[in-house]
């Protein structure tokens, strides 16, 4: 039967727009394993089946945004909002005649964006077949064992296997020709080292997990969101290997994801299927080994906080520069950027993360600091200016008019409070402090965000951030949160302690 594969469809999305014929078709250049995705908030437009536009808000699986990512950390990690980003960025239709020339037979209908999150159902068999262009951009088409007389190879019968028809399920003799070649051996390579990249998808799902083998394997999972159907697909240089976890009625399980019940199931058969260690992948001719500033892609500055090397195919690599790590100089007595007034003794340089507009909420949320913008400032200004342009500070953590209970049982050391606040424009100030019930627990200078710990004390408490912009500026503080600390009581709940 078709199920629908969950993530285990991406990699045919990327392929799609990492090929530049496939991409050509879509009148896009071709991305890099490096190239940079956007991975926020992101509402997109499409059409519904009675041709009315509706917006289609994707998620993460893990519900959280990760800013600007790499095609390599967003397929490796399977992140939701990244694939759609790409699938609009080379059509679903593109996608539908790649899968289609790989092998699947299922993707007849009418799809939207959703289809490269699973939203179109695929068998066993084909989609196991089509990860078979990862190897050298060949379709490969599936041998079935026909008839077993015996243990010797003589007596196992191996024969075509005949897809099915989509539409009626007979027999389908226009099965996928062997040998066509659908994607160029070089991205077909890059694929694959993706799926096989177990630093890659640490993120997500840990190192050393079920998807990782003691010899080279790619792999990919797949989950749907109801829970239904849970996919690992993978191969080495010898074996590719496809496995569907479900229940035959198509009831839902209870929370099992493709690496926890299809993964370890693949795991076991790899490992069962090859007693010898396979040879790694086939490198194939035209590629490149670069080594880039590993957040932008670029080639790396002497601002560049990190590089690796990647992998691109030969005339893709980058040749400019990293642009996004900038030194900024800074009017310590304005916190604004230095102007050709600002007296020596009042610079400093900095450095900043410069990203466009759209990761500005995403840097504040994550404590980047955000450079600031140009301004005139003139001497004697400094305190006024720094009064009027300082950014509001935010207290996130506690809640207010929240409840927590002291229990006696438990050690007074794990019993406590994470304390946060932020600059809410993500802007460094000079000073920062979290206070509770006027007593400062913690502080730091030259900051975007603060956190730290309260031990949980009896009684009503407050708690607030304060700071100063700049040196000598007015102190601001945030809005007070109001909580409540009661003695442990068995008929109540308890709420945020933590552990």
């Amino acid at each position: 039967a078709a199920r629908q594969p969950g993530s285990a469809i991406k990699p045919f999305t990327y392929a799609a727009a990492l090929d530049p014929a496939w991409s050509g078709r879509a009148g896009q250049p071709p991305l890099t394993a490096a190239s940079i995705l956007p991975d926020l908030p992101t509402t997109f437009t499409v059409e519904n089946a009675d041709g009315a536009l509706a917006a289609y808000r994707p998620q993460n699986y893990d519900r959280q945004y990760h800013g600007p990512v790499s095609v390599r950390a967003a397929l490796a990690n399977s992140y939701n909002i990244p694939a759609v980003e790409v699938l609009e960025r080379v059509g679903v239709e593109t996608l539908r005649t790649l899968a289609s020339q790989a092998g699947i037979q299922t993707f007849t209908g009418r799809y939207g964006l959703a289809l490269t999150l699973g939203g179109g159902d695929v068998r066993l068999l084909e989609l196991t077949a089509a990860y078979g262009i990862f190897d050298d951009g060949k379709t490969v088409t599936p041998r079935a064992i026909l008839k077993i007389e015996g243990l010797e190879i003589g007596e196992v019968e191996i024969g075509d296997w005949r897809f099915q028809s989509a539409a009626t399920g007979a027999p389908n003799l226009q099965s996928p020709i062997s040998n066509l070649q659908i994607i160029s051996p070089q991205t077909a390579y890059l694929v694959t080292s993706i799926l096989s990249d177990d630093v890659a998808r640490s993120p997500s799902f840990g190192t050393n997990s079920v998807l990782s083998l003691p010899f080279p394997a790619a792999v990919k999972t797949g989950t749907t969101t109801d829970w239904r159907d849970n996919w690992t697909v993978g191969y080495s240089s010898e074996r590719l290997v496809g496995v569907w976890v479900g229940n035959a009625d198509n009831s839902p399980m209870a929370g099992v994801s493709g690496v926890d019940g299809a993964g370890p199931v693949w795991h076991d058969i790899m490992r069962l299927a090859h007693r010898v260690a396979p040879l790694s992948f086939a490198r194939p001719d035209g590629l490149a080994d670069v080594q880039i500033c590993a957040p932008s892609g670029m080639l790396p500055s002497p601002e560049c906080p990190r590089t690796r090397w990647e992998l691109f195919a030969a005339g893709t690599q980058p040749t400019q520069p990293d642009t996004q790590y900038q030194r900024i100089a800074i009017d310590l007595a304005t916190g604004m950027r230095a102007t050709e007034e600002t007296p020596d003794n009042r610079r400093a340089e900095k450095l900043f993360r410069v990203l466009p507009p759209e990761y500005h909420d995403w840097m504040v949320a994550q404590g980047i600091a955000i450079a600031p913008p140009a301004a005139e400032a003139r001497p004697g200004d400094s305190v006024a200016l720094a009064k009027s342009t300082a950014p509001p500070l935010r207290l996130t953590s506690p809640a207010g008019h929240t409840a927590y209970q002291v229990h006696p049982g438990m050690p007074q050391s794990t019993q406590r409070l994470p304390v946060a606040g932020l600059a809410a424009d993500g802007r460094l100030w000079a000073e920062l402090r979290l206070v509770v019930d006027g007593e400062v627990i913690t502080t730091a200078q030259d900051a975007t965000r603060l956190d730290g710990w309260w031990p949980l004390s009896l009684g009503e408490h407050r708690f607030w951030l304060e700071g100063e912009a700049v040196a000598g500026a007015p102190t601001t503080r945030s809005g007070e949160a109001l909580i409540q600390v009661d003695e442990f009581r068995s008929d109540q709940l308890t709420y945020g302690v933590e552990p």
